[in-house]
């Protein structure tokens, strides 16, 4: 007889809500078996301040969290004391000591119990860097030394360290380039205990055994990995259509026969007035039949209501149960690039930090370039000196066509004007009904376009920031996204694709999400480490070290 697993996190009628009042759950009921979940939403669902309330960095307002082992926990924002040594940040730092003590020859009992039976601490430790990729830093540098995305990494080294038995990791990837992913994404295969991962990264999420989908403060499972989740989601939203337009069916028969039942019950009315008026039976009859018809006629009509009332609330239930996740449609002709143009050259540019690109290179026609290379080997500051941001150490970028940047940071958007201003000052000929127009198909429509800057989440911000580029006069014909992808939730980034399924411009895109870069027909892979060079196939091979071998250098570092 087989045995069902304990849970190993179990949320009990949990509550939470913000200082301000603004809730987040209520009642909430989650129970975290074994295995490997992927917790995906929509942004601000409340995924981040489910695994800080399972990590006791909050407290519940009513309820509780209850877990049955060590929890580790990886926040979204890693932020390290750039004075600490690496085997701090590992916490390895005390063993280490007594272990070098003893070494020494001091004998002492206090050092004996710090080691205890950890005496292989700093192989482990060596071989926990090694399998994350840091291996070349060593336990002794101090962690001013190491990149942004490295101290996620370091972070993650001293939680499998630690061995706990649940091991939650929010957005872990959002920082790493493509190599330290192929890492993360090893140490998450290797991973035997529980994990949780807040991820909306979705290589990451197909190496998962069941999802956990957050919405409207209710979680639903899954099994299987993000791919089956697609599928699964796709076969119940084809149902729920399904259901709507059956609701919407018997809602229309509904008032068809209380019209017709209305209509049936005055006709007998005026029967029963001429009746009356041409007196042709006793009045003692005629006042019986009179009430009785009313009677009946009161039956009828609230028979007949009550069942629009239910086929309203059988339409609302159905409605509800198909997704509001809505795509951006726009139609931009006036982005479209002759195939033959050229849009963009670079000539001898050298960049600050070090990258540069030997010789002429050329964007012609409405290219798709996908701009991949380490953290700090210079992609955004290409993007930047392209944009005109930087000014390059040597050479020169020249745009032959309207160009647009699309920065990390969303700093394109005035915090003190709503989305329909900033929107407009990109477009000052442009009259208002145009401009709210095109806003709606950004999903800005009504009071929506309203809205300060300041006032937006994360997904709305970056589609009126993508909305003042796109919507720009004169309109882009060369576009330059940095990082696109970076904090959007999985509807936000479908929502991207499908906007730029609808440009026909040229792309430079930057980014790590392999996934996202082929969903938008990426047509020339660019790798940039130190100078610039072209990656062949459909999809570059990517591995935790390097890429495949580029075919033609078109770059150099100087």
């Amino acid at each position: 007889m087989s045995t069902v697993p304990t849970p190993s996190i179990t949320c009990t009628s949990l509550s939470f809500a913000w200082p301000d009042g603004a809730p987040v759950f209520d009642g909430l009921q989650a129970a975290f078996g074994p295995g490997r979940t992927g917790l995906i939403g929509r942004n601000g669902s409340g995924k981040s301040t489910l695994l800080k309330l399972v990590a006791g960095e909050l407290a519940p307002g009513e309820g509780t969290v209850r877990t049955a082992d060590d929890v580790g926990y990886l926040p979204q924002n890693v932020t390290l004391d750039t004075a600490l040594r690496v085997d701090e940040v590992l916490g390895i730092a005390g063993t280490r000591a007594a272990l070098h003590a003893i070494e020494a020859g001091d004998v002492r009992e206090e050092h004996f119990t710090a080691v205890g039976d950890d005496w292989d601490v700093e192989e482990r430790a060596t071989a926990t860097l090694d399998q994350l990729g840091l291996g070349r830093i060593g336990l002794d540098r101090t962690t001013g030394e190491v990149s942004g995305g490295e101290s996620v990494l370091l972070r993650l080294a001293a939680l499998l360290l630690r061995r706990p038995g649940v091991l939650l990791l929010d957005e872990p990837t959002n920082n790493l380039d493509l190599y330290a992913r192929r890492r993360l994404y090893a140490a998450v295969d290797a991973w035997s205990g529980v994990l949780v991962v807040v991820s909306h990264d979705r290589e990451l999420l197909d190496r998962v055994d069941q999802i956990a989908d957050l919405r409207d403060g209710e979680v639903t499972w899954y099994g299987g990995n993000f791919s089956a989740y697609e599928e699964a989601l796709a076969i119940e939203q084809e149902a729920a259509e399904r259901m709507v337009r059956v609701a919407e069916a018997d809602l229309r028969k509904q008032k068809r026969e209380l019209a017709d039942a209305q209509v049936k019950l005055a006709r007998r009315k005026r029967y029963g007035q001429k009746m009356w008026d041409q007196k042709r039976e006793p009045k003692i009859v005629m006042g019986n039949r009179k009430r009785a018809a009313q009677e009946s006629a009161g039956k009828h009509r609230i028979l007949h209501e009550e069942k629009l009332a239910e086929a309203k609330e059988r339409l609302d239930d159905a409605v509800e149960a198909v997704r509001d996740d809505d795509e951006i449609r726009v139609d931009l002709p006036h982005t479209a690039v002759p195939p033959g143009r050229t849009v963009l050259t670079l000539s001898n540019l050298a960049l600050r930090y070090g990258a540069a690109v030997r010789g002429e290179f050329e964007i012609r026609g409405p290219e798709r370039i996908a701009l991949v290379g380490r953290n700090g080997a210079g992609k955004t500051t290409l993007l930047r000196t392209i944009g005109g941001d930087l000014a390059p150490v040597g050479g020169e970028a020249l745009t032959h066509v309207p160009m647009r940047f699309l920065p990390q940071r969303l700093d394109v958007l005035d915090d003190d004007l709503t989305v329909a201003e900033n929107v407009a000052r990109q477009a000052p000929d442009a009259t208002n009904n145009r401009v709210r127009a095109r806003l709606a198909r950004f999903l800005f429509r009504g009071a929506k376009a309203d809205q300060r800057a300041a006032t937006l989440s994360g997904g709305e911000r970056f589609r009126a920031a993508l909305a003042a580029l796109m919507l720009a006069e004169p309109a882009p014909q060369l576009l330059l996204l940095d990082e696109p992808t970076n904090n959007l939730d999985m509807a936000s980034v479908r929502q991207l694709s499908s906007a730029l399924e609808s440009y026909e411009g040229a792309l430079i895109v930057a980014s790590h999400d392999l996934p996202f870069l082929e969903s938008i027909g990426i047509t020339r892979w660019l790798l940039l480490d130190g100078g610039l060079s072209e990656l062949t196939g459909d999809r570059p091979q990517i591995t935790a070290d390097r890429p495949e071998t580029p075919t033609e250098a078109v770059g150099y570092s100087a």
